[in-house]
């Protein structure tokens, strides 16, 4: 075995950043068939998905910020305001982002995370099951990820 010597660096350089990913994209590509036959198709991409509740006055009420990649709806944020919580606007904006999801752009599927202070009953309630659970992310906080199939 050759001994080899490597300088580590630990500053944010984009360029790098953008390299290595393709890399790891390529070496993914290259070792799985899944990847591989995604390629050059439009479920490859990343697309988002905004919805957007607004009150009677036009301000914003609540929203919901996702994106779909192949099959899957990914929840990255859900908010409602706090004077329109327990209305039934969370679901609205759920149901309408999954809605939008399976109808028209195909997935089968959604996931979300979620901190145990925030909405893992809301999602359960919705039809999500727990799938992992991380306790101290960060401490203190337990992060859950949830996922549900989508009709």
């Amino acid at each position: 075995m050759v001994s080899r010597m490597f300088r580590l660096e630990t500053e944010v350089d984009r360029a790098r950043r953008d390299l290595l990913r393709r890399r790891l994209r390529d070496t993914n590509t290259a070792a799985s068939p899944v990847l591989r036959a995604l390629r050059g198709t439009p479920d490859e991409r990343e697309s988002a998905l905004h919805v957007w509740a607004l009150d009677e006055n036009g301000d914003l009420a609540g929203g919901l910020v996702g994106h779909t990649w192949t099959t899957w709806l990914h929840v990255t944020y859900l908010w409602v305001d706090g004077r329109h919580r327990g209305a039934g606007l969370g679901s609205r904006l759920l149901t309408e982002a999954e809605r939008i999801a399976a109808r028209e752009r195909g997935c089968t599927a959604s996931r979300v995370e979620t901190w145990d202070f925030q909405a893992p009953e809301f999602y359960r309630k919705q039809g999500y099951d727990v799938v992992c659970v991380i306790p101290d992310y960060p401490p203190g906080i337990t992060e859950y990820t949830l996922t549900k199939r989508l009709d």
